[in-house]
């Protein structure tokens, strides 16, 4: 049965029911149970029938209009057994629950149909005549009860309820009406059901309260009303709407909320009117107007409640306005736009502009094209139903459709709250037919520069220097552009076979890319072919693409350029990058490529791969003598000498300066290499002609040293290099002009002398340095006078070296100057402990050596003068020991830093006097104060007659020059007396005591020393 047929069958049912109510007074409690409880029935009905999509708001309707019936029906029964019903009954127990009942289910209404969030616009339009309408049930009919003196504590209380539950009623079929959906249908007939309530509610009470109430009036029409339309509206399928979201929310005001509202704001100024003229009247009983608290205190709430609704609004002004001004800052960006990316940029920027500050939104423009055709429109739907995009969580989204110039059409989806949505969808539609427009303009503007840009590409093509040629698929020009004449020397090249065009050795490259278009390669670049031109050899570069598919070609386009001139040049500059600019002999770079390649095949064949180092012996002379335009010209005859020995078979380098190097091909033994290397040697050594700067030809040497290395003794290319090297060292550290072949022992030094040089570095952080003293001794009373301070290291591993373990190696890494400053300090520490110790030393100086490379620092003075600063030493105490070599060599400086020191105090003394190149003119010069005679000297003192008089002249030559001397080395009794009768005054040497720790020596600067035999 359909809902009309049952909606017909009820209004002839509560029409008759009505009929026999008020026609057969006897018969109220059968007629009014049978009304009631049908309408509660029929609610379930419609329930069952129209299957809303939330049901517990309906069953609290039919359970509110089931405790009124039966509410109803105990209080005709009471009737009916002739008494009368009592106030408060049993009765108002059913009658006040049916209030709760009401609320709730209209409360549940109001949430669904706002999609569960809140309209505080349409809150406050309820609000406002909810609070007037309640001000009058106040006066009118809740303040008389609560007045009365005839009623009870509870009558009042249960009297009270009923207007207090008719309002909260009221305030939710406002709150219906205010807010989201269409007003008409089930929520209008829902209106009129409770307005019926409210009106039999009204004349009720006021009944009650004159107790003029009489069973079948015309009161209970209203009642009637709201039993049939609440029974009415759910068998309506509209009654489903009401259990579903009502759509987007309005937040404007009509003239009609407008009338309605402000009539409400007036009803409190009304009954003050109303109430002060009542109480002037009767102004000795009732003492003027007693309710004014409660209609002032109403007239206060609607003011705010109005304040509050204008806030509203002025908010939505300016949302609005903000909206205006996105819509023109858009409007700006989009008239700028160019492209579509800049639409889109656009979009998203005026996007941002629009939607509320503090608003979560989603934005998806979709990137591909919709075919079809749609409209410029911009549509508010549920998230589920957007066809394309995402509305990004959000359970609605604007969806936007823009029909393109080129067919088909664009969309955009905005995901936001319902309410959100609604207030911007105005500006979104503006926003599209801006977007309109100007995809309408870059469509225009687009058309306009393609047909401007075909005739400026013809003329680009025209005036190209690259040639351009349209092939057929069989290869025969179509087209060749102008320049075709300038490459090939032709410019008919139509009808053409391209093949024709191409050199003979070009002919198989071609053939290739033939091959490669006719598997489907697609395009190709960089293709190397060559062209005669006029018996002239033409090198091209070209690029093909395939444009048979592309219907405004349908052919093959071939990009040539001429290409000789860079080819040539780049072949220069490969040549420069690996060859020598000199010499033209291959260099550092190339030649170790090629070992590296020349390695790895000679590991695969098991063969011998061998390399020789060349150095020139005395280039350095050349270049100082004669200049280096003759140094380049006896560079060039080396290499062409290594050139014309080696052959063809072996890669001679030139590695830098004067350096060579040969790669010597792999063969089965390492003699290739050294035989080599012999006839190099031979070859070399004779002498060669170059000619100077002013024309005189001179005869130079290029011998050489050669150093030779195999591929057996080395793990990979590197490495036979660096034994190469290491061979080359030996070659000249053996006598120069020859050749050696590396030896593994060579090596193991080298690695020993490397380790050796960081130990230093370390020892000296470390502090593994200590000193020893050996006493000087006065020949002629043996009283030691002096101490030479003796570096020693205390090694972790090796125990106490010696000076000649490590001071070789210190000078070459440097390291001796920090060991010898370190010395000094220590020295002149341990020399001022001793003086301070004992008043009775015979201790007068300590005596430190001082190496060439910390002599020649720029600061040696000042390092000097600080150690005696910080260990409190006086310069007189200390004797610094120079070498003879350091006074040969820079003369002027030596003299400047030694004047320096003897002005601080300090005394200079000559170490191993005699045994370099010595030079008695620089005694006289220099500002010595001590010869110390080397210990080779004083050997053979007894037994050789030259060698006593050269110690004796030497003694009297330094005593002439009032120079003290110190014997080194004595060990024998008949040293000791045959220098002191020489008038020798100073010895030291194991005779009177070796070196010695720093705790043992004062004891031996006090008393004497007996002599110690060795």
């Amino acid at each position: 049965m359909s809902t009309r047929a049952v909606r017909a069958g009820f209004g002839a049912w509560i029409l008759a029911i009505t009929g026999v109510y008020y026609a057969l007074p006897d018969a109220h409690l059968y007629t009014w149970a049978a009304l009631g409880y049908s309408c509660a029935a029929m609610v379930l009905v419609g329930v069952r029938l129209n299957k809303p999509e939330n049901r517990a708001p309906w069953y609290l309707i039919s359970a509110a209009i089931a405790c009124f019936t039966t509410g109803d029906s105990w209080y005709n029964l009471v009737l009916a057994l002739g008494r009368e019903p009592g106030f408060p009954g049993f009765a108002d127990l059913f009658y006040l629950l049916v209030y709760p009942l009401l609320t709730a289910a209209l409360l549940m209404f109001v949430r669904i149909r706002a999609g569960g969030g809140t309209n505080r616009g349409a809150l406050l339009d309820a609000l406002v005549p909810t609070v007037g309408l309640g001000l009058l049930a106040w006066v009118y009919w809740i303040a008389p009860f609560t007045r009365s003196e005839h009623l009870s504590v509870l009558e009042k209380l249960v009297s009270i309820g009923y207007p207090l539950g008719d309002v909260l009623v009221l305030a939710m079929i406002l709150r219906m009406l205010t807010g989201a959906g269409k007003r008409g249908g089930a929520v209008t007939t829902l209106g009129v059901a409770m307005v019926g309530l409210l009106v039999s509610d009204v004349f009720y009470g006021q009944s009650q309260l004159n107790s003029a109430w009489a069973l079948g009036g015309p009161v209970d029409l209203g009642w009637i009303v709201f039993y049939s339309l609440m029974g009415y509206v759910a068998l309506q399928p509209s009654m489903r709407s009401l259990t579903r979201p009502a759509g987007p929310a309005r937040t404007d005001m009509g003239r009609h909320r407008i009338f309605w509202m402000a009539t409400a704001a007036l009803i409190a100024p009304a009954v003050l009117v109303l109430e002060y003229l009542g109480g002037h009247q009767v102004e000795i009983e009732r003492g003027g107007v007693i309710d004014a608290p409660v209609i002032a205190a109403a007239a206060a709430v609607m003011f705010l409640l109005v304040l509050g609704r204008v806030a509203d609004l002025a908010l939505a002004q300016r949302q609005a306005g903000s909206r205006e001004r996105a819509l023109r800052e858009a409007s700006a960006r989009l008239f700028a736009a160019a492209t579509d990316v800049d639409v889109a940029d656009a979009v998203r920027h005026a996007t941002a502009r629009i939607m509320p500050d503090g608003e979560a939104y989603h934005l998806d423009l979709v990137p591909e094209v919709i075919r079809g055709e749609a409209a410029n429109e911009m549509r508010l739907m549920p998230a589920a139903e957007v066809p394309h995009g995402s509305a990004g969580g959000f359970a609605y989204a604007l969806y936007g459709t823009q029909p393109l110039p080129d067919g088909g059409y664009g969309v955009m989806v905005v995901g936001a709250s319902e309410a959100v949505l609604q207030a911007v969808r105005p500006s979104f539609e503006a926003l599209g037919t801006q977007v309109a427009s100007v995809l309408e303009r870059i469509a225009l503007t687009a058309e306009v520069s393609r047909r401007d840009a075909e005739g400026y590409f013809r003329t680009l093509i025209q005036s190209a220097a690259d040639v351009i040629l349209i092939l057929e698929n069989d290869g025969v020009v179509r087209y060749a552009s102008p320049s075709a004449d300038a490459l090939f020397g032709r410019g008919d090249l139509a009808g053409s076979p391209f093949a024709d065009l191409i050199a003979a050795d070009s002919q198989e490259a071609l053939r290739e890319v033939w091959t490669r278009i006719e598997r489907c390669a697609g395009d190709l670049d960089g293709i190397d072919l060559a062209a005669d031109r006029g018996g002239r050899r033409v090198e091209i570069e070209a690029d093909l693409r395939d444009l048979r598919e592309d219907p405004t070609v349908r052919g093959l386009v071939i990009t040539l350029r001429d290409v000789t001139e860079r080819r040539r040049l780049e072949d220069d500059l490969t040549h420069q990058a690996f060859h020598d600019s000199l010499t033209g002999l291959a260099n550092r770079v190339l030649f170790k490529n090629r070992l590296e390649q020349a390695f790895s095949v000679a590991v695969r064949d098991g063969a011998t791969l061998g390399v020789l180092f060349v150095d020139l012996d005395d280039f350095k002379e050349v270049n100082d003598t004669l200049g280096h335009a003759v140094g380049d010209q006896l560079l060039l005859a080396v290499a062409q000498r290594i050139s014309a020995v080696i052959g063809a078979g072996s890669t001679a380098a030139r590695m830098g300066g004067d350096e060579f190097a040969v790669l010597v091909e792999q063969s089965d033994s390492a003699d290739a290499a050294e035989d080599l290397a012999a006839v190099l040697v031979a070859a070399l050594a004779e002498p060669i002609e170059v000619t100077g700067a002013d024309g005189t030809v001179h005869q130079v040497s290029g011998a050489s040293s050669v150093g030779v290395a195999t591929s057996r003794d080395a793990e990979n290319a590197t490495e036979l290099l660096r034994h190469a090297d290491l061979a080359l060292y030996l070659a000249k550290g053996l006598g120069k002009g020859a050749w050696q072949r590396y030896q593994t022992d060579l090596h193991n030094a080298m690695v020993q002398r490397l380790e050796m040089r960081t130990a230093l570095h370390e020892a000296i952080d470390d502090e593994q340095f200590v000193v020893q003293y050996q006493p000087i001794t006065e020949l002629a009373d043996k009283k030691i006078t002096g101490v030479e301070a003796l570096v020693r290291w205390q090694h972790p591993t090796r125990g106490l070296l010696g000076p000649y373990h490590f001071v070789e190696a210190a000078e070459e890494s440097g390291a001796i100057v920090g060991i010898g400053t370190w010395v000094l300090r220590e020295a002149l520490r341990q020399f001022a402990e001793w003086r301070a110790s004992g008043e009775d030393t015979t201790l007068r100086y300590v005596s430190v050596n001082v190496s060439a490379r910390q002599f020649r620092g720029s600061d040696f003075a000042d390092v000097v003068r600080q150690a005696l600063a910080d260990t409190g030493a006086r310069p007189e105490w200390l004797l610094l020991e120079i070498t003879e070599s350091l006074v040969l060599r820079d003369a002027d400086k030596v003299l400047a830093d030694l004047k320096a020191l003897r002005a601080l105090g300090v005394r200079i003394a000559i170490d191993d006097f005699g045994t370099g190149y010595s030079s008695l003119s620089y005694l006289r010069q220099m500002p010595v104060d001590v010869l110390k005679l080397d210990k080779s000297f004083i050997d053979d003192i007894l037994h050789s007659r030259q060698q006593h008089a050269l110690v004796d002249a030497i003694v009297t030559l330094a005593h002439n020059l009032d120079l003290a001397v110190v014997a080194e080395g004595i060990e024998e009794s008949g040293q000791h007396t045959a220098l002191d009768t020489m008038g020798c005054q100073y010895g030291q040497g194991y005779l009177f005591a070796k070196p010695m720790w720093p705790a043992d020596i004062p004891a031996l600067a006090v008393t004497p020393p007996a002599a110690v035999t060795v």
